[in-house]
């Protein structure tokens, strides 16, 4: 999909900080959603940091996958990451790893 069509798309995962007509969300406030979306991120980018990489939101609609080398995906839905992170990295990346874990939680 090109970037163009990707921005105009519609995100309607779960996660997705924006509000829908007629689902229920706690989150209804805008700057609810947006702490929200961004509390995803700063727990998302402990476990990125493990590979060296990093993700941040486009205009509150996309999300920027980069890793340390300077490449970059885009895509419209959180639901994307951990595929896209595979790609970028060239290898598989479980999020749920025990020794990842162990790792996070001896920073935290």
């Amino acid at each position: 999909m090109c970037s163009l069509c990707g921005i105009l798309g519609a995100d309607d995962h779960w996660s997705s900080p924006v509000a829908r007509n007629g689902v229920y969300s706690r989150n209804g406030e805008p700057l609810t959603r947006r702490r929200e979306a961004a509390e995803r991120r700063r727990v998302v980018n402990a476990v990125l940091a493990a590979r060296h990489m990093k993700l941040d939101d486009w205009q509150g609609t996309s999300y920027v996958l980069s890793t340390a080398t300077g490449q970059v995906k885009v895509f419209d839905a959180l639901s994307h990451l951990w595929p896209e992170a595979e790609a970028l990295a060239h290898a598989q990346f479980d999020p749920l790893d025990p020794a990842l874990l162990a790792k996070l939680e001896t920073r935290s």
